[in-house]
């Protein structure tokens, strides 16, 4: 079983922001939870889902 994730953080672009997600490490990749409801859970990439997403919003695919 996989640790839980650990050092959650947001982006600084969000300042005081509650409408945002944050970001945790897990031992193969990221998790990530919603700020307003952290109780809501969160969901996990593996590192490879999480650097072609990373990959795609750098080089504006979302857009």
């Amino acid at each position: 079983m996989n640790a839980s994730p650990n050092g959650w953080r947001k982006s600084t672009y969000t300042h005081q922001e509650t409408a945002c997600v944050e970001v945790g490490r897990t031992q193969d990749g990221a998790a990530v939870r919603d700020t307003k409801d952290r109780s809501a859970g969160y969901f996990t990439t593996t590192g490879q889902q999480w650097a072609a997403f990373i990959d795609a919003v750098k080089t504006d695919r979302f857009n």
